[in-house]
């Protein structure tokens, strides 16, 4: 009946655009890790207010804070950071927007003292977030943890069992599996309309300027004895973590880590890894600044090999995204939809332009004036289509989102901890594959949690 009326009242192109939308919306309700068919958004009450504490409020979780500002019904009322100065700044930007919080220097005095809370978001360093988070699930509190979910293999398989043990939620800050556009693109154009034909190819990559690394105001630096009480050398250590090894995993976990976790979750588990990295640039940092990865994936189709660098190159050094390719057609993904872009073989046989069209699945974009001039010989396709799915929200709000539904009961993780376990292993292999300087092969068994 919507769409009868719709189709009644909005041109052809305007009914497209809005079937594409609703249905990515659909598809948040319907995919096999999303949330559960039928759940509708918490409507804003009292009773279905979360008190939630922020563990972390350096560049990450000022970011997750901005997200958590948005969805209703969530009350931050505690936030943590061992550093005075940033744990300051975030009690008076909650206080100026009305939110009295209270501050806490660790998280086991917050959970020692915190008594009406129901979920903790962590946003630190990643060789504090086993301890942190296997703590809070202990204290019966749901927990949203960034990726990586640690430093090691050991610790992150540690959070997946005392996930398991405590019975509580344990989502992993991969955003992208809670995208719109990432959800749709996966189940319908990738998996239902078969796009792409036989994948045979992946490609990613998330290329970086130079950069000074952090500093921080000089009267504001932490005594000695309290940067050693929490695992850190010095104040430039503590500043750029994600640079030295115990307490980081270098640029394939700092960025690499979003794009391969989405080469698992459309491929499955890689069979290998062979990769190359180097300390070429900067001279000051324990992990290598360079690193270009190759992954095998065995699909029923045959073999796929996905491949992805990181790379200190100039601000135009491509941008990051990922692209899936087959035999058919390929798909670039990325979450800047300026990027987003769908190619099909004109000799591609199965579901056609018009019918991808007529379903909601590609929108036809309007020509230009240049492109009716293109000779025929140069190209059998002349008409250009993109993803039909646009939301107006920060990167990880719908992420968060997601968590705060599986909280309340009315929906499913879409990235829980067993699950992200899986890319997060062959992230660190890529790491152990560039020191080895050989293939490592992966087995299905290897990678359980």
């Amino acid at each position: 009946m919507v769409k009868s009326f719709l189709k009644r009242f909005l041109n052809r192109r305007d009914f497209i655009n809005a079937s594409a939308v609703a249905g990515a919306g659909l598809l948040l309700n319907s995919c096999k890790s999303g949330t559960t068919p039928g759940a509708t958004a918490a409507k804003p009450s009292s009773q279905n207010m979360l008190h939630v504490a922020l563990i972390g409020y350096g560049e990450e979780g000022k970011v997750l804070l901005e997200s958590m500002l948005n969805i209703p019904d969530i009350k931050v009322v505690a936030l943590c950071d061992i550093w005075e100065y940033h744990r300051g700044e975030g009690l008076r930007y909650l206080s100026k927007l009305g939110n009295e919080v209270r501050g806490y220097e660790n998280y086991e005095e917050l959970l020692a003292k915190e008594k009406d809370l129901q979920a903790v978001v962590i946003a630190t360093p990643d060789f504090t977030h086993a301890p942190m988070t296997n703590a809070c699930l202990k204290a019966g509190l749901d927990v949203y943890c960034e990726k990586m979910m640690s430093n090691t293999i050991e610790g992150a398989r540690s959070m997946v069992q005392t996930m398991r043990s405590t019975g509580k939620l344990l989502q992993i800050g991969h955003q992208r599996r809670s995208n719109p556009r990432y959800l749709f693109t996966r189940n319908r154009l990738l998996g239902e309309a078969k796009f792409c034909g036989r994948l045979t190819a992946a490609q990613g990559q998330w290329n970086r300027a130079v950069k000074e690394d952090f500093g921080w105001p000089k009267k504001y630096e932490m005594p000695q004895a309290l940067l050693t009480q929490y695992g850190y050398k010095d104040m430039h250590q503590f500043r750029n973590w994600r640079w030295y090894k115990g307490l980081g995993g270098g640029p394939l976990s700092d960025l690499g880590a979003h794009q391969i976790d989405i080469f698992n979750w459309w491929m499955g588990t890689p069979s290998s890894v062979m990769a190359s990295g180097g300390l070429d640039y900067y001279k000051n940092h324990d992990w290598y600044d360079n690193a270009m990865v190759i992954y095998e994936y065995p699909l029923a189709t045959g073999m796929a090999r996905a491949f992805y660098q990181v790379q200190t190159t100039t601000s135009a050094g491509g941008g990051y995204y990922e692209t899936f390719s087959g035999d058919d057609g390929t798909i670039k993904m990325s979450e800047d939809p300026s990027v987003c872009a769908i190619y099909r073989e004109a000799r591609a046989t199965g579901v056609s332009w018009d019918d991808l069209t007529e379903k909601g699945y590609v929108h036809l974009k309007q020509p230009t004036t240049d492109a009716v001039k293109v000779d025929v010989r140069e190209t059998a396709q002349l008409a250009e289509y993109d993803i039909p799915v646009f939301f107006n929200k920060p990167p990880h709000q719908p992420h968060l989102e997601n968590f705060f539904s599986a909280v309340r009961g009315t929906g499913k993780l879409n990235c829980p901890a067993d699950e992200a376990f899986t890319s997060e292993y062959v992230i660190h292999k890529a790491n152990e594959a560039i020191a080895a300087k050989k293939k490592i092969d992966i087995t299905p068994e290897e990678v359980k949690a």
